[in-house]
């Protein structure tokens, strides 16, 4: 099992451009690897959508990679997300699913089903043809590399501890940098990021 560090860590250091979406638990420990304007919080209205979110910049924007950080429990309430993923043909995109088996912003209740559901076999399931799972962090970091450069989509779930994050709240001058403009300031700022910043893959 990883440390939300070791897991955020190499792959803050490995990242270039890609645009990272972040879910809920991962908002704030994200924020402490990463200051990029390609990072996008979100943690805004109904619970689990954000891998439809970064599936839906992933297709806008097919000459950019995009990586998302979902927890296991946003990941367990749309489920069909991983379907439409692999529907999609979205090849720039890297879904990440964080098992820490709690839904940690809300007081760490307990996931149904942590520990026993393999997100790894449903997203094969689904039809992901390049599925990862990691639950020890010398092999993680040596794979990442390989997963970062893969074409996708590309699933892959890690087993980390559970945390002691709070609730979110977008807008309050205290919280960490990409979660302090309103929903609408943040996506407009990511659009303009996007229209600024070189791609980041080359478009088939």
């Amino acid at each position: 099992m990883l440390t939300k560090h070791q897991f955020l860590e190499p792959l803050s250091r490995l990242r270039t451009n890609e645009v990272v979406v972040t879910s809920m638990g991962m908002v704030r420990p994200w924020a402490k690897h990463s200051s990029s304007d390609l990072d996008f919080a979100s943690a805004d209205s109904a619970m689990g959508h954000t891998a439809d979110f970064a599936l839906g910049i992933a297709l806008a924007r097919p000459d950019r990679k995009v990586i998302c950080l979902n927890g296991d429990g946003s990941m367990l309430m749309t489920l069909g997300t991983l379907v439409s993923i692999v529907a999609s043909g979205a090849y720039n995109l890297i879904l990440f699913v964080i098992e820490n088996h709690t839904y940690e912003i809300t007081g760490n209740q307990p996931v149904p089903g942590g520990g026993q559901v393999d997100f790894a076999a449903m997203a094969k399931a689904a039809g992901f043809e390049r599925v990862h799972h990691f639950d020890d962090v010398t092999e993680y970091e040596s794979c990442l590399p390989v997963i970062l450069s893969a074409e996708g989509p590309v699933f892959v779930s890690v087993e980390t501890e559970a945390g002691s994050e709070g609730p979110l709240s977008r807008g309050n001058p205290d919280e960490v940098a990409y979660l302090r403009p309103s929903l609408a300031e943040s996506a407009r700022a990511l659009r303009e990021a996007l229209q600024e910043t070189a791609p980041g893959i080359d478009t088939p």
